[in-house]
């Protein structure tokens, strides 16, 4: 077996496949939470862009919150691994230098305290995913009846809790912060939630409040002056890593990478100028820096989150694997066209101009090279849609627009189903809410999109008989697997 990849065998490496600067030479300056595959492809790559360019070395501590297995392997790899960048005409691994540690959330708390703590740490930067913010579906704001939360506020006085959430553990550290240097920091929410900086200032602020601190008072004002939480948009499609990945890259690099990755070429990252502290030049990375993401972020999220959604959905109806594979039929790039042409009229002005990024989209979506799973894409969906097809749907009310919308709508209620084989969701995928749409489908099918969406907190599109009447004459036709469109 070939040797695994760590400062002892990066001499080994082919030029092109090595860093671009010394890893033993970066000093922790960004704290990162979620030490997840699209960090690794995304957000650490720009970083290290950014010291290469600048010779400032800055490290990445990235911390785990549930899996602490990962953090093992990247500690036995020295904090390494590789990107591959896979496009038609080919692919190839480099190794990335930008982590210069790893930590788990719950099992080294003092240590993450520490660092947030630490004025030699300006910026905190997260990739959690949707669920990692515990908001209440109904206001948005943070779940404060999460029993998971209500734990952490019950610890939130002690420095070294063992807090359980994110949200907790950066609430508890910046006011700890706050007590020891007083220094500005930057926070950067880089989820697929619109308006994301503002989403992750509201929930920390809540969790301070409702914690209920001597200082509370004292620690909000801080928040508002001294802690930037700006906006961002993220792009760049990572599929999982499957076993037959790591072996192949054990075989281009020769060694072998626990914690590889792939991405497709596209990349992006726009971050709102908002910043209160020092922040690595992730510009020289090419990232964007402008007054206002909105325009950016709701393209992002409406057009292409929210054609990815529909297309895993309606793939999986029609027996898809892939994105690709939902591609490759007659009717997957007629659909993310039509759909940007529904979505386009509720965009607003100053961002991609809708047509040309549709047709980006199709030429992103049809790489082969790509092996994005649907069942992935379509996991969390009670959480995602909210996000990514809501606020359309809201918008399009009483208008001719919207057949997109229905179509997707309703590939997704049908995903909803109970499978009575494994126990889980129809198609595989996994959802938080999955025992309560389960629940919908034991009654009559009769308003069965009514009680699903009432679910997903959108009490307004249940009442909507016109929207839901449409989704539900199309589940006979998914529930025998063709796509009408």
């Amino acid at each position: 077996m070939s040797p695994h990849l760590g400062h002892r065998t990066l001499e080994a490496l082919a030029a092109e496949s090595r860093p671009l600067l010394d890893p033993r030479e970066l000093a922790p300056r960004v704290v990162h939470f979620g030490l997840g595959a699209f960090h690794r492809a995304h957000q650490a790559v720009y970083t290290e862009a950014a010291s290469a360019a600048t010779g400032e070395a800055i490290g990445i501590v990235a911390v785990a919150p549930r899996d602490a297995s990962v953090v093992q392997r990247a500690r036995r790899q020295d904090h390494l691994f590789s990107v591959t960048t896979r496009s038609p005409e080919g692919s190839g691994p480099r190794v990335v230098a930008a982590l210069s540690g790893a930590l788990h959330l719950r099992d080294d708390a003092v240590q993450v305290d520490s660092l947030i703590s630490s004025a030699e740490v300006s910026t905190v930067t997260l990739t959690v995913t949707e669920k990692g913010y515990h908001r209440d579906p109904a206001t948005g704001r943070l779940d404060l009846a999460d029993p998971r939360i209500v734990a952490d506020l019950a610890l939130s006085s002690q420095a070294d809790a063992a807090v359980q959430t994110v949200v907790g553990r950066l609430a508890l550290s910046l006011a700890n912060r706050l007590r020891t240097s007083g220094a500005p920091i930057d926070v950067v929410s880089c989820d697929n939630l619109d308006g994301n900086g503002a989403v992750l200032a509201s929930v920390v602020r809540d969790f301070v409040t409702a914690a209920d601190w001597a200082d509370s008072d004292k620690v909000l004002a801080w928040l508002e002056h001294s802690v930037g939480f700006p906006a961002t948009v993220v792009d760049r499609i990572v599929p999982a890593t499957t076993q037959a990945d790591l072996d192949e890259v054990a075989a281009r690099l020769g060694v072998r990478d626990e914690l590889a990755v792939s991405g497709e070429p596209y990349t992006q990252w726009v971050l709102q100028n908002d910043f209160r502290a020092a922040r690595p030049a992730w510009e020289h990375g090419g990232a964007q820096l402008v007054d206002d993401v909105a325009p950016y972020q709701l393209t992002k999220l409406r057009l292409l989150n929210g054609a990815h959604s529909g297309l895993a959905y309606l793939g999986l109806a029609a027996g898809c694997r892939t994105i690709a594979d939902v591609l490759a039929t007659p009717w997957g790039a007629k659909f993310v066209r039509g759909y940007a042409a529904d979505v386009a009229a509720t965009l607003p002005a100053g961002g991609p101009d809708p047509v040309r990024y549709a047709e980006s989209l199709v030429a992103r979506f049809e790489n082969p090279a790509i092996h994005h799973e649907l069942r992935q894409i379509g996991s969390d969906g009670s959480l995602k849609l909210p996000q990514r097809w809501f606020t359309v749907l809201r918008e399009q009310r009483g208008t001719t627009a919207g057949e997109h919308q229905t179509l997707a709508l309703a590939a997704w209620a049908n995903a909803t189903r109970p499978d009575p084989s494994s126990g889980g969701q129809l198609f595989g995928t996994t959802d938080p809410a999955a025992p309560a749409l389960a629940d919908c489908w034991k009654a009559s099918s009769v308003g069965v999109v009514s009680r699903l969406l009432t679910v997903l907190g959108a009490e307004d599109l249940a009442e909507d008989s016109a929207l839901t009447g449409s989704v539900e004459a199309l589940l006979p036709a998914f529930g025998a697997g063709a796509v009408l469109l």
